[in-house]
């Protein structure tokens, strides 16, 4: 009976190794969609104080 738990416990870690790996993956891919997108904001905000020759965002200055 011990092998067999020893291959039940050795499948069980290898489903979590995955399951954390494409989980860590997930991660990876949305810090970087969250970055584009900060750096989209950003320069969408920059046009926008330039065109409206305010300042939007309270930073002290347009554009």
């Amino acid at each position: 009976m011990g092998i067999f738990w020893d291959l039940l416990q050795q499948d069980e870690l290898d489903a979590q190794k995955k399951k954390a790996e494409s989980v860590e993956d997930r991660v990876a891919s949305l810090e970087m969609e969250l970055d584009k997108t900060r750096t989209l904001l950003k320069k969408t905000l920059v046009a926008l104080e330039s065109h409206l020759q305010r300042d939007i965002d309270g930073d002290g200055k347009t554009g």
